[in-house]
């Protein structure tokens, strides 16, 4: 069986610094018809499940934990027995919505995960998060963002735990030398590619967002 990248979206909101808003998130399935990863784990666990149709679920990877990403991870992780995955630098994140669970094992910069013949790359990404991961799967040409890179730029840095210097490093030195024509998946919204962002970055940096 070939692996494929399956999508669902969910709504609900994000709340942090005392503010909370309205989002729709993206959910990213890779696998085949026999096991997957999902990537993210927002609003509603009934929708993941559906997109993840009855497959062996081999791991819940969190592009990073704010609680529009990680919200139903606990849940997801429960109906499903799959870990769940996050980068030790964003546990102070994770523990304002999740204080008394604790993710199953971590990520870090360089790490593999093997999924229905493909090989997902981990590539630690802070900026938007100081635990943001990426996951690079060259043999779908395609890179899952999160919230570190969107189709017009980089992810919010106005917050909590955020820095636009180092989004801008991370997006420097690990997304942009992808190959461009590699499909960016985010977080949020239209996927995108690198070969259409990177001519972009000298405008991001003297924008400052």
């Amino acid at each position: 069986m070939t692996a494929r990248i399956d999508h669902a979206v969910t709504s609900g909101t994000f709340s942090l610094d005392g503010q909370t808003f309205d989002v729709d998130n993206n959910v990213w399935i890779v696998g085949d018809d026999t096991e997957c990863v999902v990537i993210d784990a927002p609003h509603d666990v009934d929708a993941i499940l559906a997109a993840v149709g009855g497959r062996t679920v081999r791991a819940i990877l969190a592009t990073h934990a704010h609680d529009d990403h990680v919200r139903q991870a606990p849940a997801l992780a429960a109906a499903t027995g799959a870990p769940i995955l996050l980068h030790p630098d964003d546990r102070p994140v994770w523990q304002l919505t999740h204080p008394e669970v604790t993710p199953d094992a971590p990520l870090a910069d360089g790490q593999t995960i093997e999924v229905a013949g493909v090989t997902l790359h981990v590539l630690h990404t802070p900026g938007h998060a100081p635990g943001a991961c990426c996951f690079h799967v060259p043999a779908l040409g395609a890179v899952f963002t999160g919230d570190t890179l969107f189709q017009g730029g980089p992810g919010a840095t106005g917050r909590s735990f955020s820095d636009f210097d180092t989004i801008i490093e991370s997006i420097t030195s690990k997304l942009l030398p992808l190959p461009p024509e590699t499909a960016v998946h985010t977080g949020h919204g239209d996927s995108t590619s690198i070969g259409a962002e990177a001519p972009h970055l000298d405008e991001w940096i003297k924008r400052g967002h």
